[in-house]
């Protein structure tokens, strides 16, 4: 009930904070302190919401339905904190707590009213909005288990209060899943409350989080991520007050650093969820081209771009000279925050449910219509205003008098980071018309963009401003292009890379790094502030050519281990030793030794049941190192003479898994809906779905999609037969987080028990070279940005206004 009445507030004392800032733009008299007030104590009632979200978090308060579905008593105290944000509700409440707070310093920041009331103006009207999508009527942070009816499994009540004849009427036996449920819900809480049973002390127990979000980087990942987020919202509000007040130069100054702060935490979030991904089994290594990935993605590279441009503008506005790029500026900046938005839409939605391993599951119909609202307005706002002042930006614009200059060189690369940004916008949208595209798709269109853009980080740092002299820039840059080639010509020797095109983007970002590295020399003389620039582009090139050689020249092998015996696997003997029980007997350990001859190490991977979802969960080992790391994947264990009729077989498969029967493989590729079930879906409709498998033997490959009916909540699956292999398989469930069960049967009559005379673990193991590039890579651009926010500071002096 308090919780709830904190946000209703929110919201009211948002929407008067707007208001009163709108007037105080109009000139009305006395209306800027009360804005000013307002805003404060929407502040403070949502940060007093997140309080409690986060004392009913830690007291195990269960009869909180958010409490429920991703707490449990038996978490670590840091992965108990990071439920706060496992859900939409907890994040978006986390999202609305960090802009807000961020707000409360900029208030201070203004030199004028004008501008603090324009821009204020437009940061509630955001902030405000995330305060309605927690309200009571949607996705709610404080709404109890009691305020519908749910069925939830009689494991966790207390059962000191179920053998009590006013509680038996609500136990309930399901027909179609087995076990015993209470029906929870309003009348079951009206008895409680009548014969004197605390809530909290009748739901002793909550599901728990994901497994696969257990894990150290839930902690961190999420919270930047949402940081950037809504910092993503200030050169917006910025860019979109300046078109109100029809002012274009303070602006820039005003926002730059939180722009360059904005790319820079949202840039190292993307690249910790990479790496929390590449350390999970099922979600495609640290980049898959997941459509949620991408969404993320899209703002990063928008605000990257804008970066670029930002700085055109500045300069000319430092030197006295013409203004440039303004138009290019306010759009961008716009555009950074409109596709989190979009990103927000895509994720929260439940639209990529059947096209990404990360996505949410449907919110409902209600919330589905306000996210998109939400993004409709945003954009409406933004770009009205452009289109509003567009005769006003275009009498002063101003062309550049020299097209070979750095004004062009920055623009260009911005143009390139655009084209890769819309690429990804392009697969990323396409699931929502009923069929996305392939990992193929994004390599390829990217690829070329990649090179030009090595290239161009290079060239541009040796064009002068306004005007270059081509004679002294060739004279310039002629050494540097050399060295790249000797460099070039080495790696080349010592590594994997072997083709033209490789070859060519080896150079591009080999040039990269060659100049950038020569120019911090020779800045760092100076002051280590002028380094950030550099250090930024050195990270760029040594992430793409991490990306390069660990992307195409990765092994990988499936193969059987059995107890005691060493195997050749990718140039390593490798020897299954046995397991041993972690976690307090909850997990199992599968050892297996790993040697080339010259050192021995052991790889640990991971398989238990998870009390979760009773599905069978498989962690990776990764044993890591400089030239390469080896990757570990637990397939499968079968235990020592385990005599077993394997004539038929149920598995469960994630997205992009394997699992293995008899001298099958069987790979779970992707989804299969049409636009017209995919929409009878949405709509809680009757409707079909297939999965897409590769099976493999040792002589030949098949591609089989069994499909699954769903009608009224009734799984009807179609049976397929692979008759070359004497295989029946069907579908029988399609689960979350992109998981399926089949069936798969051996139509062969002649199949005999199998005697497994030793016990053996089947593994996938992979050798993916120089993947340290990637992350050494990430080290340095986010060292560089953080220079670079640290100098342009210093140049705004943005703090002492808030001081």
């Amino acid at each position: 009930m308090i919780g709830n009445l904190l946000i209703i507030l929110t919201i009211l004392s948002g929407a008067f904070t707007a208001v009163m800032y709108y007037y105080s733009l109009k000139g009305y008299n006395n209306t800027l302190n009360l804005a000013r007030q307002g805003y404060y104590v929407m502040t403070a009632l949502v940060s007093a919401a997140s309080l409690l979200l986060l004392y009913f978090i830690l007291s195990h308060q269960f009869q909180y339905k958010y409490v429920f579905e991703y707490s449990s008593r038996d978490l670590s105290l840091g992965l108990l904190l990071s439920t706060f944000f496992a859900g939409q509700e907890g994040s978006f409440l986390l999202w609305l707590l960090l802009t807000l707070l961020f707000g409360t310093y900029l208030i201070n920041t203004f030199e004028n009213e004008e501008k603090e009331s324009a821009f204020m103006f437009v940061y509630t009207i955001a902030a405000l909005f995330l305060g309605v999508l927690i309200s009571p009527y949607l996705k709610n942070p404080f709404a109890t288990i009691w305020s519908e009816t749910n069925y939830l499994e009689i494991k966790y009540f207390n059962p000191a209060y179920l053998n009590l004849p006013q509680i038996q009427n609500f136990i309930v036996v399901s027909k179609n899943v087995s076990g015993e449920f209470v029906k929870a819900g309003p009348e079951l809480k009206n008895i409680l409350n009548s014969i004197g049973i605390p809530l909290s002390d009748f739901i002793i127990h909550g599901k728990g989080l994901n497994p696969l979000l257990q894990n150290f980087w839930m902690q961190i990942h999420p919270p930047l991520l949402f940081v950037g987020f809504a910092m993503a919202s200030i050169p917006y509000s910025y860019a979109v007050s300046s078109l109100i007040r029809n002012e274009y130069k303070s602006w820039i100054k005003d926002s730059y650093p939180w722009l360059i702060a904005t790319s820079a935490i949202l840039g190292l979030a993307l690249m910790i969820g990479g790496y929390w991904a590449y350390g999970v089994l099922g979600w495609g290594g640290f980049w898959a081209w997941d459509p949620v990935e991408n969404s993320s993605l899209i703002p990063w590279l928008i605000s990257v771009a804008a970066i670029h441009t930002f700085l055109v503008q500045k300069r000319a506005q430092d030197t006295k000279q013409n203004i440039k790029l303004i138009k290019t500026n306010l759009v961008l900046a716009i555009l950074s925050f409109v596709f989190v938005i979009y990103s927000t839409f895509l994720t929260r939605s439940g639209i990529l449910s059947e096209a990404s391993v990360h996505s949410f599951v449907d919110p409902g119909q209600v919330t589905y219509l306000f996210l998109l609202g939400y993004l409709i307005l945003i954009s409406i706002i933004g770009m009205g205003a452009f289109f509003y002042r567009r005769n006003d930006l275009k009498s002063i614009t101003q062309e550049d008098e020299s097209i070979f200059n750095r004004e062009n060189g920055l623009l260009l690369g911005a143009a390139l980071l655009l084209g890769s940004a819309l690429i990804i916008i392009v697969g990323t949208s396409a699931p929502i018309f009923g069929k996305g595209v392939e990992v193929k798709f994004y390599n390829q269109m990217n690829f070329p963009i990649a090179i030009l853009i090595g290239i161009l980080i290079a060239v541009s740092l040796f064009l002068r401003w306004k005007s270059t002299d081509i004679k002294n820039f060739i004279k310039q840059i002629s050494l540097y292009f050399i060295i790249s080639i000797i460099a070039t010509a080495a790696i080349l020797y010592f590594s994997f890379i072997s083709t033209l095109p490789h070859t060519v983007f080896t150079f591009s970002v080999v040039f990269t790094i060659v100049v950038n590295l020569a120019l911090f020399v020779k800045t760092i003389k100076t002051s280590y502030l002028l380094t950030g620039g550099h250090l930024a582009h050195i990270g760029v090139g040594i992430f793409l050519l991490g990306v390069l050689i660990t992307g195409n020249y990765s092994q990988t092998q499936q193969i059987d281990l059995p107890q005691g015996k060493s195997v050749d696997v990718l140039n390593y003997k490798m020897k299954f030793i046995g397991y041993n029980e972690i976690d307090g007997g909850k997990k199992f350990a599968f050892n297996v030794k790993i040697s080339d001859g010259n050192y021995n190490r052991i790889a640990s991977p991971v398989m238990f049941i998870s009390e979760y979802n009773n599905s069978t969960m498989r962690e990776p080992d990764i044993l890591e190192g400089i030239p390469e790391d080896i990757y570990i994947a637990p397939l499968g264990y079968t235990e020592e003479n385990n005599s077993s009729d394997l004539s038929a077989a149920k598995l469960e498969l994630e997205k992009g898994n394997s699992a293995k029967f008899k001298n099958f493989t069987i790979t779970f590729q992707k989804f299969l809906i049409s636009n017209k079930d995919n929409s009878a879906m949405l709509n809680g409709e009757d409707f079909k779905i297939g999965a897409e498998l590769l099976i493999k033997t040792e002589n030949k490959n098949y591609s089989l999609t069994p499909y699954l009916n769903i009608k009224k909540n009734i799984k009807e699956p179609e049976e397929e037969i692979l008759t070359d292999a004497n295989l029946k398989i069907s579908l029988n469930d399609v689960m979350s987080a992109g998981k399926i069960l089949l069936t798969v049967a051996d139509l062969n009559p002649a199949t005999k028990p199998i005697a497994n005379k030793q016990p053996t673990l089947s593994i996938e193991a992979s050798v993916k070279p120089n993947i340290s590039l990637v992350w050494l890579g990430v080290l340095f651009i986010s060292l560089g940005l953080v220079i670079t926010v640290i100098r342009r500071i210093k140049e705004t002096n943005i703090f002492n206004g808030g001081l």
